[in-house]
């Protein structure tokens, strides 16, 4: 909305995706979908030391239950000792989202917080997590990776079940990573 009235918002992944000079730790983006609307939204993480001794949980624009399972299978099956450190998270431009594929930025961002490690420029995420930590295949997946390939990035990390059917040739300059657990993520982003 502007003084001259309503504008047209023509790509609104460019809005939710902040432009940054410098990569910083804890930022990761999901492909998701509104509606039939492909868009790219960053989520934000930070994880500290609980200084008041029970670990705070906070969520913004995530399901804060969602975000306690994803803490529990990171510890649980994936052996991160996240139990005594606060963690805060945000999806950014103030939206709520319900897309359970962007659990894999989700936990991408709070191990990149909790590593203190910035994820690689480029990259973005589209996969929901299980409770056994296994990625698993999100629908659409073709507008997704078509998206991320618009907005230039180099690689999208889906599931691998996901590649089933896949027309990979519909894309030329995106990287497709397919992966079955969070321990290929880890080590694909941090080594």
């Amino acid at each position: 909305m502007q003084g001259s009235g309503l504008r047209e918002v023509s790509n609104p992944s460019e809005v939710l995706v902040a432009q940054r000079e410098e990569s910083l730790s804890g930022t990761a983006i999901a492909a998701t979908m509104e509606g039939i609307r492909p868009l790219l939204i960053e989520t934000q993480a930070l994880v500290s030391s609980a200084v008041y001794g029970t670990p705070q949980r906070s969520s913004t624009g995530f399901d804060l239950r969602r975000l306690s399972m994803l803490l529990a299978v990171l510890e649980k099956r994936c052996g991160f000792k996240l139990g005594a450190k606060d963690v805060f998270l945000n999806i950014a431009g103030g939206i709520k989202v319900e897309d359970p594929a962007i659990d894999l930025a989700v936990i991408c961002a709070i191990l990149s917080s909790n590593e203190d490690m910035p994820i690689p420029e480029g990259i973005t995420f589209s996969g929901e997590v299980g409770l056994s930590g296994e990625i698993r295949p999100v629908t659409r997946i073709e507008q997704r990776i078509s998206e991320a390939e618009k907005m230039g990035f180099k690689e999208i990390v889906i599931s691998k079940y996901n590649t089933k059917g896949l027309d990979k040739s519909k894309f030329h300059s995106i990287k497709i990573i397919a992966v079955s657990k969070v321990e290929e993520v880890f080590s694909h982003l941090f080594g």
